[in-house]
């Protein structure tokens, strides 16, 4: 064999010239270089959108919990037109709407000090649904539309009170002194809210008519056409999601003006006991009608 190899005819290799006890030390990592500095910033950025990214999902869990409450809340209140006790419903429905407003005092917790706009589309849902079942309650209570301002001054909350609307607004972020919270609805949640508060108040009319009760449909519809009328200004230069429930509003709108016509027109020669299943078959019409074309 070659004098290269050795006992075992393996060739050596060049550390095995170097004694075993002795270990090559490597060099310490300059923690300053600039690959470590931009490493350590990628770690930071990506902290940051783990944290921003889950409390986004608490956002959305969160959202759809005040949906839910919301429309349970509506639909509490539509037994008002059958119930004999008005004012049991509509206290029932007030607690319902003051858990609701402790979901959104975790809202307000949760987006305290960050951009809005980042996390609006998260909750922009839960919001309208409160609008919604809010400004039903208000309608039933006053026959009139509650301001975006009013809906605001309710989501005014301090830690004190466990959570309960505080009657001096403070600053739209926390208070750190008072420990008061608050959360805005923004227009464009207050104008959707509004535009499917008319498919409640057209159920609301047919089935009052089915109880006998001759005024809420005009009621009813007056306050749609004033509101059809506020809707119309804005016309296609709001956002796309109000023009596109322009629509809706307009059907709505029709489909009680028509139970007023027939009452209006017919009511002396319909028994009360069955006005609600003309209407509803005239409804049917309507939409089978709107369908076609």
């Amino acid at each position: 064999m070659g004098s290269k190899e050795g006992s075992g005819g393996f060739r050596k290799r060049k550390h095995d010239n170097f004694p075993h006890n002795q270990r090559r030390e490597g060099k310490d990592v300059n923690s300053s270089s600039p690959v470590m500095l931009a490493f350590k910033l990628f770690l930071a950025f990506q902290q940051e959108l783990d944290a921003r990214h889950d409390k986004y999902e608490r956002l959305v869990k969160l959202s759809r919990d005040i949906t839910v409450e919301s429309k349970r809340t509506i639909f509490l209140l539509h037994r008002i037109t059958s119930a004999p006790d008005m004012e049991e419903i509509l206290n029932e429905s007030e607690i319902k709407l003051d858990g609701v407003r402790q979901k959104i005092l975790q809202v307000a917790q949760e987006v305290s000090g960050e951009d809005m706009h980042q996390f609006h589309r998260a909750i922009t849902t839960g919001l309208q649904e409160y609008v919604e079942a809010v400004s039903f309650q208000h309608f039933i209570k006053t026959r009139s539309l509650i301001s975006m301002d009013e809906i605001n001054k309710q989501l005014i909350f301090t830690t004190e009170d466990n959570g309960k609307e505080n009657k001096t607004p403070s600053s739209d972020a926390q208070d750190k002194e008072f420990g008061t919270w608050r959360l805005k609805v923004t227009p464009v949640d207050y104008l959707l809210g509004v535009a499917d508060l008319t498919g409640e108040l057209m159920r609301m009319c047919i089935n009052s008519v089915g109880n006998g009760d001759i005024d809420t449909p005009f009621e009813v519809s007056q306050f749609l056409r004033q509101v059809y009328d506020g809707f119309s200004f804005i016309g296609n230069t709001g956002p796309y999601e109000v023009s596109k429930k322009l629509y809706t509003l307009k059907q709505s709108l029709a489909k009680v003006e028509n139970a007023c016509y027939a009452l209006k027109v017919r009511g002396s020669e319909i028994p009360k006991h069955m006005l609600a299943d003309v209407f509803s078959v005239k409804t049917e019409m309507i939409d089978q009608e709107e369908g076609i074309s």
